[in-house]
């Protein structure tokens, strides 16, 4: 099963594998998400989800039961 993954702000779409880690979805797309320790403790990877949670891009996969997975990218310029 595919979804539709969208990156905001750049409105980059990409389709995605159930299961397939963010990150490597966010790579194939072109679109930079900054990493630190890939543990999730540093938070440099954290993301905002439409519905407004938030999560770390190294520590998730793209969800089952969904057509459609919007998420918002942080400008951090510390990363």
């Amino acid at each position: 099963m595919t979804v539709r993954v969208r990156f905001l702000p750049d409105d980059v779409t990409i389709n995605a594998e159930v299961g397939e880690a963010l990150l490597d979805v966010a790579d194939r797309a072109g679109v930079f998400i900054p990493t630190g320790c890939r543990m999730g403790s540093c938070h440099a990877c954290t993301v905002e989800l439409e519905d407004g949670d938030i999560i770390r891009a190294c520590l998730t996969a793209i969800p089952s039961g969904r057509e459609e997975l919007t998420i918002h990218l942080f400008s951090d310029p510390t990363w």
